[in-house]
Order: C-alpha cells, then structure tokens, then sequence
C-alpha cells in the first residue's frame, strides 16, 4: 500500500476556522484548538442575536410610537386600537419612523385614526 499523506485537507479546514477567529484577542486567533472554540461559542452567539435584534427593534418602535401618541393625549394601545379600526396599513416600524422623522406626518395619521375610531 501506498503512504497518503493527508496535509493539505487539514491545513484547509485549519485555515478556515483561523480566518473565522481573525481579529479574536491572544491565543483565540492563533491556535486552532482556541480558535475553534471562540468560532462555535460566537457562532452560537450571533445566531441568538439575530432573532433577538427583532425583539429590540419592535420594542424600540413601540417607545417611539407611544411617546408621539402621548403627544396627541393618546396612550400606545389606544393609538394602535384606533389604527387597526380606522385601517391604517401602516405597521410599527413605518409609524415609529414618522414619529421620529416627520412629525407632521404623524400628527395626520392621528387626525385620520381620531375621525375613523368610534369615541
């Protein structure tokens, strides 16, 4: 039997996970045995980020929507029960970007739920 030496897929799959780990603090971004280890702890990491930056961005829309509702002597669920009955399409991240960029465009959005919603 021939000798098979086996180096170059090793070094590839080495080198893989040492390009994942670069910028990683000490033996973290040198040693492979380290680096492997901060490359699937951080990979655990940034999965559960992902879906948690949904949860911080709807609640940071919420503070925003109700803090400009509050404006118009409207409490957010108020606002939102007025805007789902008068059919405004608009959803929480449209709305919170007219409350902090044009108020103007809010305050007709208000008008429109305040003349559409039943008192």
């Amino acid at each position: 039997m021939t000798r098979v030496k086996r180096g170059t897929a090793g070094h590839r799959r080495h080198k893989k996970i040492l390009k994942l780990a670069k910028g990683y603090r000490g033996m973290r971004s040198k040693n492979y045995a380290r680096a492997r280890e901060a490359v699937l702890h951080a990979g655990q990491h940034a999965y559960v980020d992902r879906r948690k930056r949904k949860r911080d961005f709807r609640r940071l829309w919420i503070v925003r929507i109700s803090a400009a509702s509050r404006q118009h002597g409207m409490t957010y669920s108020q606002f939102m029960a007025a805007a789902r009955q008068a059919g405004v399409g608009l959803d929480r991240k449209a709305l919170a970007h007219l409350a902090a960029t044009d108020p103007g465009a809010f305050t007709a959005v208000v008008e429109k739920v305040r003349t559409a919603a039943p008192a």
